[in-house]
């Protein structure tokens, strides 16, 4: 494939090699600044709108027709907001935090092949690359909490990064079974491994599975609900971010709806197939539907994720790392061995029932495992 500053050298032969790069770097942070706002601005439109007939509601009817210029206008209404500081607080890391919290979602889309011929940088560590700093993400919550100087912050603080840090493993080991089958940590050679319809690793066993634990994994890191505990309104306020107000919260809002899109990417790469689908290879317009297949992937992870966002109930903070230590972490090592024994069968047909036996029977065993005690009837005694 064809990367962004091959592209620029190719056509422009007179510029120097250090132009090149600045112009592949340029255009990179270009596209993402240009395409990825615009996107997370139309989500959060429809993801209101959504869930708006989820709870039998309208949603944003006001702002512009249907209400699409709502995000427009919460921008500007946060943009001009006052911006408080506690007097208590560390200035400096209180304003950094939420800038951490966006960059890293910005950076991990810089390696994903949203199109054919078209990957802004093609690194061959790419899903090492992108693992790698969506996990500086946890920072900016440990440094929100921190800095406010509020022990309400810190304790959503805490909890945050325990449910980060425990949700990241098997998120991570999830994905260790693709790069196992591909043999490249290059997101170009993952997506170019899964071409035709029947080629995608979510139809494998194995690859199911995996799609599975790392949706799962992906929604907790970004704190979707129902893993949205690090700002539980109800049980400590406002979580890690309390003390921010104005735009340096819709920074921290920005940077979760990021986040997730930026997961939803790795997993439309790792498991669907990326870009690949039917014209996909046309002489001229080939790079265009291949664009609009992955983004068509691409709205349909998001549409998962608002459609669990408006139907399950938050889960409690012991439940969710029990969840993640009893139930998807030895699911995910369980994976491993299963892809293993994919891979070393002769007959694919065996292999792939056989890996399927082994997954279907952990499961259940590990669910069963985990389950906790029947609730026992309440006695309400009264004075």
């Amino acid at each position: 494939m064809e990367t962004l500053q091959q592209f620029i050298a190719a056509r422009f032969t007179s510029l120097p090699p250090w132009a090149v790069l600045g112009a592949a770097m340029l255009g990179a942070i270009g596209f993402l600044l240009a395409v990825f706002p615009g996107v997370f601005a139309f989500i959060t439109w429809v993801e209101r709108k959504a869930l708006g007939r989820v709870q039998n509601r309208y949603g944003p009817n006001r702002v512009g027709p249907l209400g699409l210029f709502q995000p427009l206008a919460d921008g500007l209404k946060l943009l001009t907001k006052e911006d408080i500081i506690p007097r208590a607080a560390d200035k400096w890391v209180h304003t950094l935090a939420p800038i951490l919290a966006v960059v890293p979602a910005l950076m991990v889309l810089i390696v994903l092949p949203v199109a054919k011929g078209f990957v802004p940088v093609n690194l061959s560590i790419g899903i090492l690359f992108a693992f790698a700093i969506s996990t500086a993400s946890v920072l900016s919550l440990f440094m929100a909490g921190w800095a406010s100087r509020n022990k309400f912050s810190l304790l959503g603080a805490m909890r945050g990064v325990a449910q980060v840090v425990s949700y990241e493993i098997p998120m991570v080991m999830a994905a260790v079974v693709v790069v196992m089958a591909v043999g490249s940590l290059s997101t170009v050679d993952i997506v170019e491994s899964q071409k035709g319809i029947f080629g995608w690793h979510v139809l494998k066993p194995w690859g199911f599975v995996g799609f599975v634990l790392f949706t799962i994994g992906a929604m907790a890191e970004s704190a979707r609900t129902p893993f949205d505990i690090p700002e539980a309104e109800s049980e400590i306020i406002a979580g890690y971010h309390t003390e921010y107000s104005g735009f340096k919260f819709a920074l921290f809002q920005m940077g979760e709806y990021l986040a997730a899109m930026a997961m939803a990417g790795i997993s439309v790469t790792m498991f669907l197939g990326g870009y690949y689908g039917p014209g996909y290879d046309l002489p001229v317009i080939g790079p265009v539907i291949s664009f609009g297949w992955f983004m068509g992937k691409f709205a349909c992870l998001i549409a998962l994720n608002i459609w669990i966002r408006g139907t399950w109930p938050r889960i409690r903070v012991d439940q969710l790392l029990t969840f993640a230590w009893k139930v998807l972490l030895p699911m995910s090592l369980i994976n491993i061995v299963a892809m293993a024994i994919w891979h070393f069968v002769p007959s694919k047909p065996v292999g792939w029932v056989a890996s399927a036996v082994v997954l279907v029977v952990s499961f259940l065993v590990l669910t069963r495992l985990s389950g906790g005690r029947a609730m026992e009837k309440r006695v309400y005694r009264y004075a």
